[in-house]
């Protein structure tokens, strides 16, 4: 079985687009439209990596990445965030709480896939 993605993110197009690439790349793929969803996603999907984004309802890509981070059993899922916001403020953010990249919003697909299989070792 191919590596697992959890794409968190509440925007239909983008959710979209990234669950055909992610197919197409072989991954089993998981998509949550809120941060709870996405947490409890998580716990029962168990993700080799997240495609997270920061402004999502119910809870944030941040909180979400935090909690993530908080738990010893998922050390070693891999977090990207995608965002619009691509302020250093926001970038520092995103890597303060736990983040292995931040990606800004638009983003070249091919480079979010380079970013992905260099993520998951591939």
């Amino acid at each position: 079985m191919g590596k697992k993605v959890l794409i968190a993110d509440d925007e239909p197009n983008i959710v979209v687009s990234l669950e055909f690439l992610m197919k197409q790349r072989g991954y089993v793929v998981k998509v949550a439209g809120n941060g709870e969803d996405a947490l409890s996603a998580v716990g029962d999907f168990g993700p080799d990596l997240i495609l997270l984004d920061v402004m999502m309802p119910r809870m944030s890509g941040y909180d979400l990445c935090q909690k993530v981070r908080e738990n010893p059993a998922w050390a070693g899922i891999k977090i990207i965030m995608l965002s619009a916001k691509g302020r250093d403020i926001e970038v520092t953010k995103g890597m303060a709480v736990g983040a292995d990249a931040y990606v800004t919003k638009p983003f070249s697909t091919r480079d979010l896939i380079a970013k992905v299989q260099e993520m998951l070792g591939e």
